[in-house]
């Protein structure tokens, strides 16, 4: 379901209805399609929302998936769909007859599947003329008052509304690789510029803390808390400080929420956004930059409003004893990046002044994140992961790439911002969870399969846990730790936001939540008032958020899928342009992954992290290939290549 079907199937409060959905509830309720019962209004039982569906074919059937298991899907013949496309979100008027499968008619479209198409112009070795969707290379038409479509050159990118069919943008040109940018977040509706509103009243915000308007909040400004990041960041949402004397870990997030308002523009538009997506030269960030990189962000030398995570913790056990949270006001004594932070914790012997301050707790508090992170593995996983970074230059063409692993400055960081996360969690009893369900056996099962002819057999597992830990001491003695662990997590389910708490997985707790990035996710904004509200007694907000906790769940989970999917497109389109200037070229490649009829495997060059398409021509994986790239396709991003030699095993 998305948001808006669960607000009207649970039931809601008129004022509770997104801006861009108000329209659509106000027509059902002047259809009569809503009821009102206990003061929310409720889709009436005759009326059902879902996803329709329309086979393809000489005679095309359409129905409405059923949501519940006594439920029945719902037949509508093709002449009562109305306006509504495959895929498209509806509600529909049940048809009671006497005998046959219960059928239904559309009564509204309430989300569009497809609002616009991304389409490009090309012409055959004919000469003949078509425009393909950038998506599925299939044709589709496109209409521009006063121009022939025809006379566009090659490689036009349009976006084309599905409706009217008439192009909304011309967004460039394929050689040009700075359209891959306009390409990647339209595919994925991201957004760049920012409402005129949202920016109006950003302007409008104050540009630094006068401590004396806010006497109600605890003052940490004497604390030396720090911020530890990557040499790039330009917003900074944590900061830490560790009570040597008193085992105390301090966790101060920027308080975004005390300048994020219900409702106002910012917080409609951070709604629609609900994460910062990142491309190498640029982000896309939720929030406007007035906030983001600046009253929000918890820069050094700057007195800054927090939300602070307070944890007690048994120095034997580690265990925390008592968990608070509360507003402050904090002044991060030092920006440190994660290099510093390593080098320091090889050699701090030459650390002085502000430094060397720092270090007296960061270095103390590195041996409790190693504990800590030794206790959590007993449950959780450690999956080896390498992250491809991919740098761009000023043509907007890939100039080089990096892998970037995991360091004792990241460990460091990442566990004190479990230990509040996982305090957020525990905080309140109906909330927003992070979780991570566990896979099922028969995925896991399915993978064992592909992995015995590499020697990895495993016949004696009680459940997914030990299976998969089986499979990671059997991969380290096979020399393909790296490789297994990538294929574990693709035989995982995916994490995402819940109001009902089932654990995490992946981290072995069973409470977890997103507590500390509100700058950058609006999962995390949501917990802070949560939080808050609960703080305060606030029955009233408190009603209103967790009367809507389900839908905004869906919906932050949906659009975080959208952001990563934009971010993966952009990497594929630089990677998919370098390879097609290597047309011809010859690589060493591992297969990665087996399909039907086909295999993908990584190449071994310069640069890392380019996976290309090969026929299956018996192989195995994690089979050593050489390879020739046949053909780069820059608008579908597919990079084609063939088998040369299969190395011996």
């Amino acid at each position: 379901m998305i948001a808006f079907e669960i607000q009207i199937n649970q039931g809601c409060l008129r004022s509770d209805i997104e801006p861009q959905e108000l329209k659509a509830f106000d027509r059902l309720y002047d259809m009569g399609a809503l009821e009102q019962i206990e003061g929310l209004w409720r889709l009436k039982s005759i009326y059902r929302s879902g996803r329709l569906y329309i086979s393809k074919g000489v005679a095309p059937q359409a129905y409405l998936e059923a949501h519940q298991k006594e439920q029945k899907d719902l037949l509508i013949d093709t002449q009562d769909i109305g306006e509504a496309k495959d895929g498209d979100v509806v509600v529909v008027k049940r048809i009671i007859a006497k005998r046959g499968r219960a059928s239904a008619k559309v009564v509204l479209v309430i989300s569009k599947a497809h609002l616009y198409t991304i389409a490009y112009t090309t012409r055959d070795e004919g000469g003949n003329f078509a425009l393909l969707n950038i998506k599925n290379a299939l044709p589709t038409e496109a209409k521009m008052e006063g121009m022939d479509i025809k006379a566009f050159n090659q490689g036009t990118v349009l976006k084309v509304d599905n409706d009217t069919s008439k192009v909304l943008e011309i967004m460039g040109n394929l050689d040009d690789p700075k359209v891959d940018e306009k390409i990647s977040l339209a595919l994925f509706h991201r957004r760049d510029e920012f409402e005129l509103d949202s920016i109006n009243q950003a302007k409008t915000v104050e540009s630094q803390v006068n401590a004396n308007e806010h006497t109600g909040r605890i003052d940490l400004r004497v604390l030396d808390f720090c911020t530890i990041d990557p040499v790039s960041a330009k917003d900074f949402d944590d900061a830490i400080y560790w009570d040597i004397q008193n085992s105390i870990l301090y966790v101060a997030i920027a308080d975004v929420s005390h300048y994020v308002a219900y409702f106002s523009p910012i917080d409609i538009e951070a709604k629609l956004r609900a994460f910062t997506t990142y491309f190498p030269h640029k982000s896309f960030p939720m929030l406007p930059r007035e906030l983001s990189e600046n009253i929000c962000s918890l820069k050094p030398h700057t007195d800054r409003l927090a939300f602070v995570s307070k944890v007690h913790l048994d120095p034997k056990t580690l265990q925390p004893i008592k968990e608070e949270f509360f507003e402050a006001i904090i002044h991060s004594k030092r920006r440190f990046n994660y290099d510093e932070i390593d080098a320091y914790l090889k050699d701090n012997t030459n650390a002085t002044g502000i430094d060397k301050q720092m270090l007296a707790f960061l270095l103390p508090l590195y041996e409790i994140t190693k504990r800590l992170k030794k206790a959590r593995l007993k449950e959780g996983f450690d999956f080896r992961s390498e992250e491809i970074r991919i740098e761009i230059d000023k043509a907007h063409l890939l100039k080089n790439t990096t892998i970037e692993t995991g360091t004792p400055s990241h460990s460091l960081i990442e566990e004190c911002m479990l230990v509040a996360n996982k305090a957020s969690a525990k905080a309140l009893e109906s909330s927003i969870f992070r979780i991570h369900e566990p896979p099922s056996l028969e995925k896991l099962e399915t993978l064992l399969e592909l992995l015995i002819p590499l020697g990895i057999l495993i016949e004696d597992y009680s459940d997914s846990p030990e299976l998969i830990r089986k499979i990671q001491i059997q991969a380290q003695r096979v020399g393909l730790e790296k490789e297994v662990d990538a294929l574990i997590i693709k035989s995982l389910k995916q994490a995402s936001y819940s109001d009902e708490n089932v654990g995490h997985f992946g981290l072995g707790f069973t409470h977890y939540s997103h507590f500390t990035s509100p700058i950058r996710r609006y999962s995390d904004l949501i917990l802070h008032r949560l939080i808050k509200a609960h703080l305060r007694s606030d029955k009233e907000e408190m009603e209103y958020l967790l009367r809507n906790i389900k839908s905004l769940c869906v919906r932050v989970s949906s659009l975080e899928r959208e952001s990563t999917k934009a971010e993966w497109d952009f990497r594929d389109r630089k990677f998919a342009r370098w390879a097609k200037t290597q047309e011809g070229q010859s690589f060493r490649a591992t297969v990665i992954e087996l399909e039907d009829n086909s295999a993908k495997a990584l190449l071994e060059a310069d640069i890392q992290g380019v996976v290309v398409h090969i026929r299956n021509d018996d192989l195995e994986l994690f089979d050593k290939l050489q390879v020739i790239i046949e053909r780069a396709d820059i608008a579908s991003t597919d990079i084609m290549a063939i088998v040369v030699s299969k190395e011996n095993s």
